[in-house]
């Protein structure tokens, strides 16, 4: 089967590597330049393609009407999209024989669109997955081919649940190759009045309100931890984020002062912070945000946050 994949980041990767282990004929990988404004924590699709010597084409914004044409005189049986950065025009995804097929970081139809995994963990879920679903012009909607779910543990950041749903994509798409490389696309209905389409998170959306219950503030720190930009608050002209948290256990919560209202409190090397509901949370480490990776110590904290403990 000769195929055309557009990829990019982790699953982007693993995705390239699990056709060509099962034997797909890769006549050209398409995926992104790194922006050297982000943080670049992920594989890269490109190494990958050129340790195989795959034809390769970069792509920043939209695909070019050459790179279309390119791909329409390829004419591969299959088109996959693994976590990369675009929708495909409807002539692109015409272009494939057989079908042209997208990887989404979800148990579709739930967590359609942007970041679905950060959006799962902000939302307190148990469970989610990834997803090998039908392309259409619209995002996430075509017929459901293959699905792997894992949990989410009660402590697990957005980057333990995505290197999680990285292994779900690979072990979805193995499981399907053979019938796809028969030819063979089993699809079932995706129901999208069962789920909700989310959109993109920009670095702001990440500031913390402490008027929220703590669960809820502590799903907002885990679903934003780094390597992704992290939850934050603001003190005496000041940007703090919170790199790593718990909910405090008993004897730890027992520190916050009854008499103390919501927000933080340092009790001796403690940060801690009350939400609405009592519940409080054990700040593990805290950075500076002009000083990334520089743990600060709640002595340090209370000097720069001009905050009496």
């Amino acid at each position: 089967m000769r195929v055309v994949v557009f990829a990019y980041h982790n699953v982007g990767a693993r995705g390239l590597r699990t056709l060509l282990a099962a034997g797909m004929q890769v006549e050209l990988v398409v995926t992104h330049p790194d922006d050297p404004g982000e943080t670049i924590w992920f594989d890269s699709v490109a190494a990958v393609a050129a340790e195989h010597g795959l034809p390769t084409a970069l792509v920043d914004q939209a695909l070019g009407d050459a790179l279309q044409d390119r791909i329409k005189r390829l004419a591969p049986d299959y088109i996959f999209s693994f976590y990369f950065r675009r929708m495909l025009p409807a002539p692109v995804l015409a272009a494939a024989r057989i079908a042209a097929l997208n990887m989404h970081g979800s148990l579709l139809p739930k967590y359609r669109g942007r970041v679905p995994v950060n959006w799962a963990v902000l939302h307190g879920e148990e469970q989610t997955g990834a997803s090998l679903h039908v392309m259409e012009t619209r995002p996430d909607a075509g017929d459901i081919v293959a699905q792997q779910a894992v949990p989410i543990l009660p402590d697990d950041t957005a980057k333990d649940v995505f290197d999680k749903v990285t292994v779900a994509a690979e072990i979805a798409l193995w499981d399907v190759l053979p019938q796809l490389l028969q030819g063979i696309v089993p699809c079932r209905s995706n129901d999208l009045a069962q789920g909700s389409y989310f959109g993109g998170r920009k670095p702001e959306d990440g500031c913390i309100d402490w008027q929220q219950p703590a669960r809820a503030i502590y799903n907002l720190m885990r679903a934003v931890a780094p390597p992704y930009p992290g939850a934050f608050f603001n003190r005496n002209g000041r940007r703090f984020v919170v790199a790593r948290a718990r909910l405090a256990r008993p004897e730890v919560a027992g520190l916050f002062p009854a008499s103390a209202g919501i927000g933080l409190h340092v009790a001796g090397e403690l940060i801690l912070a009350k939400g609405s509901d009592g519940g409080v949370i054990h700040l593990l480490e805290l950075w500076e945000a002009d000083h990334p990776g520089q743990p600060l110590s709640a002595q340090h904290f209370s000097e720069l946050a001009g905050h009496q403990p």
